[in-house]
């Protein structure tokens, strides 16, 4: 385990009340006072809610230009990135693994099935390959071949309600996230089984992530638990915290 101290995860909220204060800040030079209805940088609920009503706004706007057929770029396998980077809110030493033959994939919400589904059915169904950029909030990319069932094929089979607003993940490593209907059916939204042409590692998620190349790196849960179809918002673990919910890249 870590040992205690000031490391990434322990000031990371701080760091985000900084960043939105900034935000804040850039956003009243630019003439964003009005906007803030007087509120002043030293009122911070008043200053929370301006930022949830302008994050609200760009969530909104990237929405507007989301397109299900508008495809993020794939590369030749030469563009590679090896070795492919370790991200999470923790160190790698504390990556938590399960069973892959007794894992189990917990479906619910607005289906028509809600039985959970294991790896081998999972390999039954079609896969698709991508060779995609991940890009990270934290400013760096990297290129990654990436293997699995198109999330699209999987909400067929159980039956989702495809009009519902939002595809909801739960990870057993606590993590979640979730995204707009319209995201899970595009078809380089997959779930992933295989990194690089081999079974998927267990720093990169195993036994399954979802990968979603038109959103930022956060968007993209890793050690996938369950996954849920709402109409109700679901937020998310970053989310929650004052990230940007539409996060596309």
């Amino acid at each position: 385990m870590k040992r205690p101290g000031l490391d990434r995860a322990s000031i990371a909220p701080e760091l985000r009340r900084l960043e939105r204060r900034l935000m804040l800040k850039g956003a009243i030079s630019l003439g964003g006072l009005a906007m803030l209805s007087g509120c002043t940088l030293d009122d911070e609920p008043a200053v929370e809610r301006a930022l949830a009503r302008v994050m609200s706004l760009t969530d909104r706007a990237q929405a507007l230009l989301f397109s299900r057929h508008r495809l993020a770029r794939e590369f030749d396998a030469a563009r590679i990135t090896r070795p492919f980077p370790f991200n999470a809110y923790y160190g790698q030493e504390d990556v938590r693994t399960v069973d892959p033959a007794g894992w189990r994939l917990e479906v619910s919400g607005l289906v028509a099935d809600r039985r959970p589904w294991s790896l081998a059915q999972f390999r039954a169904l079609p896969q698709k390959r991508q060779i995609t950029r991940h890009i990270c909030v934290e400013g760096w990319s990297a290129i990654g071949c990436w293997s699995g069932v198109p999330l699209s094929v999987f909400l067929h089979h159980v039956g989702a309600d495809l009009r519902a607003k939002y595809v909801d993940f739960h990870c057993f490593d606590d993590y979640s996230t979730s995204i707009d209907m319209a995201t899970a059916l595009h078809p380089q939204t997959i779930m992933v089984l295989d990194f690089d042409d081999t079974a998927l590692p267990a720093a990169y998620g195993a036994p399954m992530k979802i990968r979603i190349p038109t959103k930022l790196g956060y968007k993209n849960p890793k050690y996938l638990a369950a996954i849920s179809v709402t109409n109700r918002f679901p937020g998310g673990y970053w989310e929650d915290q004052g990230y940007d919910w539409f996060g596309g890249s």
